[in-house]
């Protein structure tokens, strides 16, 4: 009788390409770390340029003021890049954010320090043309369905004319207005240094917008309709009623920025605010949003924003010309997209 061996399993080759797979290289591990933690992104940038900045020039850069001073500098374009936030989110832009700002700062100032209007009551006037000027731009998208882009290049060319016009190029000092108009620019003293009210507000409202964000309907469906369009709509989200509320709000979030800049700056000059809306945008493209949209922390803004200011900053500290830093920040637009696209492209 013979007997039959056992039929014993062969190992598999160990080229295999089932079962041997090539290690994962420290550039792919730090792209999935990206990935899904885009905060760490803006802030080791943020951390860079504080130590650059430091060994550049260690006795200015760690003066008492200096930290103050680049929280009192972010605010205004903190609060711009909040509303700033929510729009990319949706998968837009706003290129009038600057413009909606001063457009709103000017017409408050004015009824008040010309017009004799009560500071409430102009701040409340000014908040109206914020949204006014949100709602056009939401409407031009929702209803005509016109490119976020191109909408906001046309709106951003008449917001500024209109501010333009409207006050004739004069400033609006200071000592004309009411203290309410200038409150935001006064503070309170924390360990031997002055907080500004409209840095705590700023703050505030960053809290508030995380919030409502990550616990709201609403906040889920701006993230809904930033990641795919056309499956939230199928979901049941209003996705028109979505866009146009953002653009609202961020319209709001202007004026407030508003608000902001006259009690930093102590005036309201018609002039400021050109280039408001590319500094936002950097803040938020540098915070981890992306430009595609359905991604991103408002929290990883505020980082984005701090990044901007500080290295304003630290170059002027540094002596540098006006012209550098602008070329600095450009830099900074090109470096973050080039990031956010090879985020984007992570093989988990």
């Amino acid at each position: 009788m013979t007997t039959q061996a056992a039929t014993v399993p062969s190992a598999p080759a160990p080229d295999d390409p089932a079962e041997v797979r090539p290690p994962v290289s420290l550039g792919r591990r730090v792209q999935r770390v990206l990935h899904a933690q885009p905060i760490l992104g803006p802030a080791m940038v943020l951390a860079a340029a504080l130590v650059v900045f430091s060994l550049w020039n260690p006795d200015r850069f760690f003066a008492s003021g200096t930290f103050v001073l680049i929280l009192q500098q972010t605010a205004p374009i903190a609060v711009l890049a909040i509303g700033q936030t929510i729009i990319i989110l949706t998968a837009g832009i706003d290129l009038s954010v600057g413009a909606i700002m001063v457009l709103s700062m000017i017409t408050m100032a004015k009824v008040n320090a010309e017009q004799g209007v009560p500071g409430p009551l102009a701040l409340l006037i000014g908040f109206l043309v914020g949204v006014a000027c949100g709602l056009v731009n939401g409407l031009l998208v929702t209803r005509l369905k016109l490119p976020p882009f191109i909408v906001t290049l046309g709106t951003f060319s008449i917001f500024f004319a209109i501010n333009l016009l409207y006050s004739k190029s004069a400033t609006v000092r200071g000592t004309d207005m009411s203290s309410v108009m200038l409150f935001l620019g006064q503070g309170v003293s924390v360990a031997g240094t002055k907080i500004s009210y409209g840095s705590i507000l700023m703050l505030l409202l960053f809290a508030v917008m995380a919030y409502v964000l990550r616990n709201t309907p609403w906040g889920r469906h701006v993230y809904a309709v930033g990641d795919d369009v056309e499956a939230a709509r199928l979901s049941g989200i209003r996705v028109r009623r979505v866009l146009l509320s953002v653009y609202v709000v961020a319209g709001l979030l202007c004026a407030v920025a508003a608000w902001v800049l006259i009690g930093r700056v102590g005036s309201a000059s018609p002039q400021s605010g050109q280039t408001e809306n590319l500094a936002s945008i950097t803040a938020v493209v540098l915070g981890g949003t992306s430009l595609f949209g359905g991604r991103g922390l408002v929290l990883g803004t505020l980082l984005g924003a701090l990044v901007v200011t500080t290295f304003s900053v630290g170059l002027g500290i540094a002596g540098v010309d006006q012209q550098w830093q602008l070329l600095a920040t450009g830099v900074l637009v090109i470096g973050a997209v080039t990031l956010d696209q090879w985020i984007r492209r992570v093989k988990l």
